[in-house]
C-alpha cells in the first residue's frame, strides 16, 4: 500500500471542501482551486479530515492514490498559506523588470526577452535580479518557473543565466593553454 497516500489531510477551519462528480473543488482566502479526479481512486471527507482511497488494490493504483492525496495536499496548502518559487537572474548586464502582468529580461541577447505571467501566478522582483513567483496552484507556479528558466538556462562555467534560488550548479575548469 502507499504511504503517503494513506496519510489523512487535515482541513483548516477557513477552508471549504467539496467533492462531486469526481471533482474536487478546494476553496479558501487564497482563491479556488479545482481538480478532476482518476476513476480508480475515491475520497472521503468527514469531520474536517480527507482520505484517499484506493477502488482496488493493485500496484496502479496505489500510485494513483499517493499521487492524488499529494496534489491535494498541495492544493488546501496553496489555498490556506499560498505558494512560491523564487529564481536568481546571475551574469553582468542580466536584470528583470516588471510591467503589469508581464516582465521584461535582458539576457546578454541583442533584444529584451518579454515573459507574460499566466493567471493566477504574480510576481515581484528585487534587486533587478531575484523573481519570486507566488500564488494558490503549485503546478501553474512550476511551469511558470521552468519556463522563465528556460529563456536563459546557467551555463556550467560561469553561472551565468536564470536558475532557481536552491539550485547549484556545479563549474566546470575551462581550457587550460598548452605551453
Amino acid at each position: 500500500m502507499s504511504r503517503v497516500g494513506k496519510k489523512p489531510i487535515t482541513i483548516p477551519a477557513d477552508t471549504t471542501v467539496s467533492y462531486q462528480g469526481k471533482t474536487l473543488s478546494v476553496k479558501g482566502k487564497r482563491g479556488k482551486l479545482e481538480r478532476l479526479i482518476h476513476p480508480d481512486i475515491d475520497i472521503a471527507i468527514e469531520g474536517g479530515i480527507l482520505k484517499v482511497l484506493a477502488t482496488m488494490d493493485d500496484r496502479k493504483n496505489y500510485a494513483l492514490q499517493g499521487l492524488t492525496r499529494s496534489l491535494i495536499a498541495n492544493m488546501i496548502t496553496g489555498v490556506t498559506r499560498g505558494m512560491e518559487r523564487v529564481l536568481e537572474i546571475n551574469g553582468i548586464g542580466y536584470r528583470a523588470a516588471l510591467s503589469g502582468n508581464r516582465i521584461e529580461f535582458s539576457l546578454g541577447y541583442s533584444h529584451p526577452v518579454f515573459f507574460d505571467l499566466p493567471e493566477g501566478v504574480s510576481a515581484s522582483i528585487d534587486k533587478n535580479n531575484t523573481i519570486t513567483l507566488s500564488g494558490a496552484d503549485k503546478e501553474k507556479i512550476g511551469l511558470a518557473a521552468a519556463a522563465i528558466r528556460r529563456l536563459r538556462p546557467p551555463e556550467p562555467y560561469k553561472g551565468k543565466g536564470i536558475k532557481y534560488a536552491e539550485e547549484r550548479i556545479r563549474k566546470k575548469a575551462g581550457k587550460t593553454g598548452t605551453k
